[in-house]
C-alpha cells in the first residue's frame, strides 16, 4: 500500500512534465496551421517564365523578341498570388485594382431575329507608335460586358497605347437592357461579334483588327474567325486568353471536385440564373418564347449542363445537349485560322482542366502561326503581378496582349507594301520572279 509521501512524489514527478506536453500540443497546431496556409497558398511553388510553345518561324521569333513578356518570368503577388483560387477569386470579387472608367459611346445595333446587339466603342487617347489606325474588337467572358473592371482596366491600358476599342456587351448581360426578342448569348453564339465587327470594318475603312477575346469570349472569337475565312480579312493577329476550347470536354471535368471545379460549376450556374431570370418576361411565356415548364426546371438547376439543358440549347434549336456543346465549341474552327493566333491559358486555371490544354499546345505544334503560352500561376483571368500583398492595377494578362499587338503592328508596319495586310509572309511579285 502506497504511503501518502509516495503519492506525493509521484505527483511532483510527474506535473513538470505537463506544461512541455501542452508547448508540444501548441507547436503541432501552428505546425499545422502553417503546412494548411503553405499548401492551400502553393507558396512552396517556383516562378517561372510562361511554356511557350510555338514553331520556328522568322515571325514567331520576331514577336517574341518583341514582346519579352511572353518569354520572362511571371511573378505574382507573394503571399497569395501561386494561388489559382485566389487569382481567381479576386478577379471574380473585384475585377481589378484602381479600376479606371473610360469614357465611351454605346452603340445598338438591330439583328435579323429582332435582337439588339450593344457594344462601347472607346477612341485611343493618341497616336498608335506605328502611326496606323489600329482596333481592338473584344469579347469579354460568360456573361460580361464593358462595365466589368477588367475589361475597364484594359480598354484604358489599350486606349492609352494609341488603340481604339471595341467591347461586345453580351446580349442579356448588361442589366439595364432590355431584350428585344427571345433569345440571349450562348457559348459559341458569333452573331453579335460579327454585327460589331462588320460595323466596325464599315465605319474604318482604313483600320487594322485585333481581335481580343477573354474565356468564354475566346471561344466566340476564334470561332468566328475559323467559321468563315473572309471574316480574317483585316484582321492582323488575335489573342485568345483563359478559354477551354471545347464544351464537350469540359462539361465532364465540371462535374469533378478536383480543384473545387463542381463548386464552381454551381456559382456560375447561380449567376446564369440571375441574368435569366432578370429577362424571364422576355424569354419565357408567350408562343415563341420557352415554356413555363422551362421555367421550372431552371429554378431547380444547380449546373451549367442543366441549365444549358433546359435553356441555352434551345435558343439555336439544337436538339440535345452534345449537339449544342459540339457545334458551339471552337475546337471544330480554330484550325481554320491563319492569322498569328495567340492562345493564352494557365496551369492552375481552376475552371479549365489541364486535359483540355492539349487541344492548343496541338495547335500550336502543328500550325505556323498559333504560340501557345502557358504560365504556372494566373488562376482564371487573374494574372496579377504585385511585390508581397497588394497587387498592381495591370495585369500581366494586360501587358501580354497589348505587347503582342504592338509587335505584331510593328510587323506589318515593316513588311513590303505588297506583303501588307496579308496573313502570312506571301513572297511579292519580284521575289517570285527571282
Amino acid at each position: 500500500m502506497a504511503t501518502p509521501e509516495s503519492e506525493y512524489m509521484e505527483y511532483t514527478i510527474v506535473a513538470p512534465e505537463m506544461p512541455a506536453m501542452f508547448d508540444g500540443m501548441k507547436l503541432a497546431a501552428v505546425a499545422t496551421v502553417l503546412y494548411i496556409i503553405v499548401r492551400c497558398l502553393n507558396l512552396k511553388s517556383p516562378t517561372a517564365a510562361p511554356d511557350i510553345t510555338y514553331q520556328d518561324t522568322p515571325l514567331n521569333r520576331f514577336l517574341l523578341k518583341s514582346c519579352p513578356i511572353l518569354t520572362k518570368e511571371y511573378i505574382p503577388p507573394l503571399l497569395w498570388g501561386k494561388s489559382g483560387h485566389l487569382q481567381t477569386a479576386l478577379y471574380g470579387k473585384m475585377g481589378r485594382v484602381s479600376s479606371p472608367h473610360p469614357m465611351g459611346l454605346r452603340k445598338y445595333l438591330p439583328m435579323q431575329d429582332g435582337a439588339t446587339a450593344t457594344f462601347d466603342l472607346f477612341e485611343p487617347m493618341g497616336d498608335h507608335r506605328t502611326g496606323d489606325d489600329v482596333t481592338m474588337v473584344i469579347c469579354p467572358g460568360i456573361g460580361n460586358h464593358s462595365e466589368k473592371h477588367y475589361i475597364r482596366t484594359f480598354v484604358d491600358h489599350s486606349q492609352k497605347e494609341g488603340y481604339r476599342c471595341a467591347v461586345l456587351n453580351h446580349l442579356g448581360a448588361l442589366p439595364n437592357i432590355e431584350l428585344t426578342s427571345p433569345r440571349m448569348f450562348t457559348y459559341g453564339c458569333t452573331w453579335e461579334f460579327a454585327a460589331m465587327v462588320g460595323y466596325i470594318k464599315r465605319l474604318y475603312p482604313h483600320t487594322h483588327l485585333i481581335v481580343v477575346g477573354f474565356s468564354l469570349g475566346g471561344n466566340i472569337v476564334c470561332k468566328f474567325l475559323g467559321e468563315n475565312r473572309a471574316n480574317q480579312e483585316r484582321v492582323l493577329c488575335c489573342v485568345s486568353v483563359c478559354q477551354g476550347y471545347s464544351a464537350l470536354r469540359a462539361q465532364e471535368t465540371f462535374l469533378q471536385w478536383d480543384q473545387c471545379r463542381r463548386f464552381y460549376n454551381f456559382l456560375m450556374a447561380d449567376n446564369m440564373k440571375k441574368i435569366i431570370l432578370s429577362h424571364r418576361g422576355s424569354l419565357f411565356g408567350g408562343a415563341t418564347k420557352m415554356e413555363d415548364a422551362d421555367l421550372s426546371r431552371l429554378y431547380t438547376a444547380t449546373s451549367l449542363m442543366q441549365i444549358d439543358e433546359t435553356i441555352m440549347r434551345k435558343f439555336h434549336g439544337h436538339n440535345s445537349l452534345k449537339e449544342y456543346y459540339e457545334k458551339e465549341s471552337c475546337v471544330h474552327f480554330i484550325h481554320n485560322v491563319d492569322v498569328p493566333l495567340l492562345l493564352v491559358n494557365s496551369a492552375d486555371d481552376p475552371l479549365v482542366h489541364g486535359s483540355l490544354l492539349t487541344i492548343p499546345r496541338t495547335l500550336a505544334e502543328k500550325k505556323q502561326n498559333v504560340i501557345f503560352a502557358l504560365t504556372l500561376h494566373g488562376g482564371h483571368l487573374g494574372f496579377f503581378e504585385g511585390a508581397v500583398l497588394v497587387p498592381q492595377p495591370l495585369t500581366w494578362m494586360d501587358k501580354v496582349i497589348v505587347g503582342y499587338a504592338n509587335a505584331m503592328c510593328q510587323w506589318e508596319k515593316q513588311k513590303p507594301p505588297c506583303q501588307q495586310n496579308g496573313h502570312q509572309n506571301a513572297p511579292c511579285s519580284e521575289e517570285k520572279a527571282a
